[in-house]
C-alpha cells in the first residue's frame, strides 16, 4: 500500500497527539500490529514492560516451556517469504526457539524502532475534547495518541498464592511466568512446587532429573495427554513448507483454528470396542487430538464424557506404579476436557521417581503457612532449598485490570467490568470506550492463538482503512450490538460442560480477590462462524460501530 497516499488521508484529530496509536504490549498481537499499522502509514509506538520482544514466550522461560500447537501451525501466517525462510525444529517448540523465531521476526521487520522496552503502562485516560488517549508510564511520562491498542495478553498476570508468610521464605522463590532469564541449577536442590497446572506439568518432570527432593503440593489434580513430540528434519521441514497455504486454509475451517476437527459422531453411538480403539489411537498421537479430535459430544454430554474421563482414568493408573499417588493425580471434581488439557512429556512416570513426592493437600496435608525454610502443613515441616509458586494467573481481564483505563467522563473500565460479564463488541471494542481495540479481548474467539490474533488484527487494520477513506476519527460500539455480541458468547457457552468447572477460562482464581464467581470470557462458539462474523461486519461497512 501507498503509504504517503495512507497519510494524506489521516483524519484530523482535534489536538495533536504525539502518535496516531500506541500499542500496550510486544508479544504476538503487539508485534503484528506495529506491522499493520506502518502499512498504514501511521505513527505508532509499542509500550513493554519487559526487556526485549516476545511476550509469553519472553517472561515463561521455566524448564520444559514449549508449544502444545504444532509449531508450523502456530507462526505468523502474514508473509509467504518469513514463512519459507523460517526452519522449526521441533513439531512443539521449546520456549528458546520460539523466542529466537520471534527476535528473527523482529529483526527481519526492523521492528524495535517504533517500540520502548521496561516500560510499564500505568494508566490510559480518555480525552474526550481533544479525541485521543492519554497514556502515562510508570516513570512518570506522559504521552497520547488517537487510537489505543491493547495487545497484553490473556496469560499475562501471574498469580502468587494466599498463603500466610509467603514472603518470608529465605531462599529462591519463582513464579514460570516470570522465571529468572539466567538458568536455574536444581542439581542437589531441595525443590518444593505449589500447584499441578499447565506450567507445573511441563515443569516437574524437567526439574525432576536434576533435584535432590521434589515436593509437589497439589490442590486439586488436572487431567492431562502426552504431548508425543518430534524434531523436524530439513527434508520434512521443506515438505512442510510446500503445504502451508493447504495447512493455514485448513485451519481455517476448523472450530479451534487448530489442524484438529472434530469427529461428527457421538462417543455412545459406537460399540465400545470402536470407541476404545479410536482413543488408543488418539492418545498415541501429537497434540490436540485426544481433545479437539475426539467423538464431537464428550464436551456437551455427561454421559459420554464420563466414559472418555475413565479412559484416560485409566491411562494414568497404567503409567504410575504406586496406586495411592494415581489415583490422587486422577481428578475427580470435573470431567476430561473440561479445562484445557495440557499436553505433557513424561508427567506421571515422574513420580515413579524415588526423589518426587506428592502432597495432597485438600485431603492429606492442608498447607498452614510457608516459612523462612520452606512450608508448614498441618502434619509437618518441608524444607526446601527452592520454591516454586505454579499458581497460575488472573486470566484475561487481569491484565486488564493492572492499567487504569478510563473512558468518557473519568469511568474506569475494571468498574465496569465489575459489574458483571466483560462488556466488549466481538471482544475487540469495549463498550463505552472510543478509539480503544483490543487483540484478544475478552469475549473474542480463542483457539490457535497467532490465527486469532492475525484475524484480529487484521480485522482491526481494515476498520482503520475504512476510517481514513471516510474521514472518521473516532469509533465507538453501539450498545444494542454490544447486548447481542454478549447474549450470543452467553449462549454459545451455555452448553459446554466446561461452564460448570472453575478455572481460568471461567474466571475463577482463589489467589485473586473477586475472582470466586464464573463468567464466560471467551467466545466458545465455532471459530468458523467468529470469522464469517467479522467479515460480514467488514463487507457491511461496519454499520454496527458508530463513528464520528
Amino acid at each position: 500500500m501507498n503509504a504517503s497516499s495512507e497519510t494524506k488521508a489521516r483524519p484530523p484529530a482535534t489536538k495533536a497527539a504525539d502518535f496516531d496509536a500506541i500499542v500496550i504490549g510486544a508479544g504476538i498481537s503487539g508485534m503484528f500490529m506495529l506491522y499493520r499499522l506502518r502499512e498504514l502509514g501511521m505513527t505508532a509506538r509499542v509500550y513493554e514492560a519487559g526487556t526485549d520482544i516476545g511476550g509469553t514466550w519472553y517472561w515463561n522461560r521455566y524448564p520444559g516451556a514449549r508449544f502444545d500447537s504444532e509449531s508450523w501451525s502456530y507462526g505468523y501466517a502474514f508473509s509467504p517469504e518469513l514463512m519459507q525462510e523460517w526452519d522449526w525444529k521441533e513439531h512443539f517448540s521449546p520456549q528458546p526457539d520460539t523466542l529466537e523465531y520471534l527476535n528473527y521476526v523482529a529483526d527481519k521487520f526492523d521492528l524495535r524502532r517504533d517500540m520502548q522496552f521496561s516500560s510499564t503502562v500505568k494508566s490510559a485516560h480518555w480525552d474526550d475534547a481533544a479525541n485521543l488517549w492519554s497514556v502515562t508510564l510508570d516513570s512518570g511520562k506522559q504521552t497520547s495518541a488517537t487510537f489505543l491498542f491493547t495487545a497484553v495478553g490473556i496469560l499475562s498476570t501471574p498469580t502468587l498464592p494466599t498463603i500466610a508468610g509467603r514472603d518470608s521464605f529465605r531462599g529462591p522463590l519463582y513464579h514460570p511466568g516470570r522465571w529468572p532469564h539466567t538458568p536455574v541449577d536444581f542439581t542437589g536442590k531441595r525443590v518444593g512446587i505449589i500447584g499441578t497446572g499447565a506450567t507445573a506439568i511441563q515443569a516437574i518432570p524437567e526439574i525432576a532429573k536434576q533435584a535432590k527432593q521434589l515436593t509437589v503440593f497439589q490442590r486439586r489434580p488436572n487431567w492431562a495427554a502426552p504431548l508425543h513430540n518430534s524434531k523436524i528434519s530439513k527434508a520434512e521441514m521443506e515438505e512442510i513448507k510446500t503445504r502451508y497455504d493447504e495447512i493455514y486454509a485448513h485451519c481455517r475451517q476448523t472450530p479451534s483454528w487448530f489442524i484438529h476437527q472434530a469427529d461428527p459422531r457421538k462417543a455412545l453411538d459406537v460399540s465400545p470396542e470402536e470407541r476404545e480403539a479410536f482413543w488408543e489411537k488418539l492418545y498415541c498421537e501429537p497434540g490436540f487430538g485426544i481433545s479437539l479430535g475426539n467423538f464431537s459430544d464428550i464436551l456437551r454430554d455427561e454421559k459420554a464424557n464420563a466414559v472418555i474421563s475413565e479412559f484416560i482414568a485409566k491411562k494414568i493408573r497404567q503409567r504410575v506404579n504406586d496406586p495411592k499417588t494415581a489415583d490422587q493425580l486422577i481428578p475427580k471434581d470435573h470431567g476430561f476436557a473440561t479445562r484445557r488439557v495440557p499436553l505433557e512429556s513424561g508427567y506421571f512416570e515422574a513420580y515413579n521417581r524415588d526423589n518426587v513426592h506428592l502432597v495432597d493437600i485438600v485431603n492429606d496435608e492442608p498447607i498452614r503457612s510457608i516459612t523462612p525454610n520452606g512450608v508448614k502443613t498441618e502434619q509437618r515441616e518441608h524444607e526446601f532449598d527452592i520454591l516454586i509458586c505454579a499458581t497460575g494467573y488472573d486470566g484475561i481481564t487481569g491484565a486488564f485490570d493492572q492499567i487504569d483505563f478510563r473512558g468518557p467522563n473519568g469511568v474506569p473500565l475494571k468498574d465496569v467490568w465489575a459489574q458483571g460479564q466483560p462488556r466488549t463488541y466481538l471482544g475487540m471494542l469495549a463498550d463505552g470506550f472510543p478509539n480503544m481495540l483490543m487483540v484478544l479481548g475478552p469475549h473474542t474467539a480463542r483457539g490457535n492463538i497467532p490465527q486469532a490474533i492475525e484475524h484480529c488484527v487484521n480485522f482491526q487494520a481494515a476498520l482503520l482503512r475504512f476510517m481514513r477513506e471516510h474521514d472518521h476519527s473516532r469509533v465507538e460500539t453501539r450498545p444494542e450490538q454490544v447486548k447481542e455480541w454478549t447474549e450470543t458468547v452467553i449462549k454459545a457457552a451455555e452448553p459446554l460442560l466446561s461452564m460448570q468447572v472453575d478455572s481460568w477460562q471461567t474466571g475463577v482464581n482463589r489467589n485473586v480477590e473477586g475472582r470466586s464467581v464464573r463468567r464466560v470470557l471467551g467466545y466458545n462458539g465455532n471459530g468458523v462462524a467468529f470469522r464469517k462474523k467479522t467479515d460480514e461486519v467488514a463487507k457491511d461497512g461496519y454499520t454496527e460501530l458508530v463513528f464520528r
